[in-house]
């Protein structure tokens, strides 16, 4: 049920943002009198599950969910017809408009995304506010889930965040989010602040740990009990599920991170484990094996419930009307930057980061495995974004490819030969066919 929900979710975000890209398109054709001949949700090879014809145009719906399209009259696109192509031009069509014209229709999608992605952020905090757990609330510093960031930057379990790329961010998922685009992160350690530089393969080596998506950072948290394996010592010890363990025997732990090296103390030893339960100490007698494994599994507490139980103090940003639609543009902004940091990553091999290449997915796991709407749209804004930047990019059969060869137009004022379009437009749609089979091979990479 829960992968259900998860695709779910980007079914339903994809599906509203191809209508709307494809939206984009065929709002500026229709405005420069240019004819559209369909307009279709998701592919339609061979047959389509829904179609009805209104005017000049069939609106329809296919079976096959890697996109969708609008074909516009006189257009060398992923349908490749020739045969319209070798006809003499008619005023309704995309090939007799200016230059400038097809420009603007071709930039119509992506227009589209960039305003959707805005629109959505300013809403969402609007109606939710933005809420973020400050830095300096961290008092005991950070809690290091992935041990590459201890290797191959040097950040410790207890280190407090000061800088990422010598920059302050408001909230501490925020730092954590740019450190993997950063050069330098400085952090408060003991009182003193220390530099540390970030390899550049620090995002390949991380992705080849297997564990980014369980994590970089987090808040060091109390060691409540989620869970208790079969065939450990803890199985029948009569420790409970939302117990939270606070030490053993005489020595005290506050956070999770700090109960391996206290149990490796005892190894072999029959011991009191001392567990906090619903507000009482509780002891429970308890041989630490040579594993020091107790095979108890720890409670993982999201940003809410750190401050909804006072973990933690979180804060909570309020936006009015006006007030939103700015920050919603700013923060439209961070995320484009963000992912074309990330992008530039993508594509440098020294940085390993293409072994993280994901398809749908990956996408999908963004979503989470609960419905929230605040996390939806957010998704989808995100989403949204990362559709326009892609879609931006100059290779043939995307929209980047049209406009790269529409600027090559309007600067020459030539018009490029349609034999060669039609070969970079075939070459373009073999490349992004490979590329979606790779990258949608994900599940079986990792």
């Amino acid at each position: 049920m829960e992968y259900v929900i998860q695709f779910g979710q980007l079914f339903l975000s994809i599906s509203i943002l191809v209508v709307l890209h494809e939206g984009g398109h065929f709002i500026a054709a229709k405005y420069f009198k240019t004819k559209v001949e369909s307009f279709y949700l998701f592919f339609n090879p061979w047959f389509s599950v829904y179609k009805k014809k209104i005017g000049e145009t069939e609106y329809g719906i296919g079976w096959l969910p890697l996109g969708g399209y609008v074909k516009i009259a006189g257009m060398i696109d992923e349908s490749m017809d020739k045969e319209q192509m070798e006809k003499e031009p008619e005023p309704w069509e995309f090939r007799s408009k200016p230059a400038w014209q097809r420009l603007i229709i071709m930039l119509g999608g992506i227009i589209v995304n960039v305003i959707v992605g805005f629109l959505i952020y300013s809403f969402v905090l609007m109606g939710y506010g933005e809420k973020y757990l400050p830095n300096e609330n961290l008092t005991d510093g950070v809690f290091v889930m992935n041990e590459v960031l201890s290797e191959s930057v040097g950040i410790q379990t207890g280190d407090k965040i000061v800088l990422v790329n010598g920059e302050t961010y408001q909230g501490f998922f925020n730092s954590v989010e740019n450190m993997l685009y950063a050069e330098t992160i400085t952090v408060n350690r003991g009182g003193e602040e220390l530099k540390l530089q970030v390899p550049g393969d620090v995002l390949g080596k991380l992705i080849e740990s297997k564990k980014l998506g369980q994590g970089l950072l987090y808040p060091r948290i109390p060691f409540t009990v989620a869970g208790i394996g079969k065939g450990y010592v803890a199985e029948n010890s009569g420790l409970m599920l939302k117990d939270q363990i606070v030490g053993i025997n005489n020595d005290e732990i506050k956070y999770f991170d700090e109960f391996k090296a206290l149990a490796e103390k005892y190894t072999n030893q029959n011991v009191e484990l001392k567990v906090l339960r619903e507000g009482k100490t509780v002891s429970i007698p308890m041989l630490i094996p040579d594993s020091n494994i107790l095979g108890v599994a720890r409670y993982p507490y999201s940003v809410e419930e750190l401050g909804e139980q006072g973990i933690y103090e979180t804060k909570t940003n309020k936006y009015g009307f006006f007030a939103a639609f700015g920050r919603g543009a700013g923060k439209a902004q961070e995320e484009i930057t963000k992912y074309y940091n990330g992008f530039k990553k993508m594509v440098n091999p020294s940085t390993g980061a293409y072994k993280g290449m994901g398809g749908f997915y990956s996408i999908s796991k963004v979503f989470g495995t609960k419905w929230k709407w605040q996390n939806f749209w957010e998704k989808t804004a995100w989403i949204s974004l990362v559709l326009a930047f892609m879609n931006l990019l100059p290779i043939p059969a995307l929209d980047g490819g049209h406009v790269m060869f529409l600027m090559y137009e309007i600067i020459t004022r030539r018009k490029p030969n349609e034999k060669l379009m039609e070969y970079a437009q075939m070459a373009g749609m073999i490349f992004l066919l490979l590329f979606m089979i790779y990258a949608n091979t994900d599940f079986l990479r990792f």
